[in-house]
């Protein structure tokens, strides 16, 4: 069972994580991913590993782990695909904007019952 820590947005896998997962090369992996140097975002290709959708070039490529365990299990014939993706540890900015949001949620609660 593999056990990754995003570093991108949660859940979504960059190509370190992948590469860790499938036990490849980096090399490799990037000769799996569905890329076009004409295209941004190539259509879906069953046999090629599909990044998520990038608004830009310069954009890391990330995955959804759904798609790197159907490309484990679909093309790469590996068996059995576990991919668990591990919560990260909350940091500071995330603590903060839960405050404000518990806040937020409470003058609406309140600005509600006045109405």
């Amino acid at each position: 069972m593999a056990t990754v820590e995003p570093t991108e947005p949660v859940g979504l896998l960059d190509i370190d994580a992948v590469q860790k997962l499938l036990h490849r090369s980096r090399a490799s992996v990037y000769r799996y991913v569905n890329t076009d140097r004409r295209l941004l975002n190539p259509p879906y290709n069953p046999q090629l590993l599909n990044p998520e959708y990038r608004q830009h070039k310069r954009e890391p490529l990330l995955f959804h782990p759904n798609e790197v365990a159907r490309f484990a299990r679909d093309v790469l014939d590996l068996k059995p695909v576990i991919i668990e993706v591990e919560p990260r540890v909350p940091d500071r900015t995330e603590e903060l904007l839960t405050a404000i949001l518990a806040e937020l949620q409470s003058i609406h609660q309140t600005l509600k019952a006045k109405v």
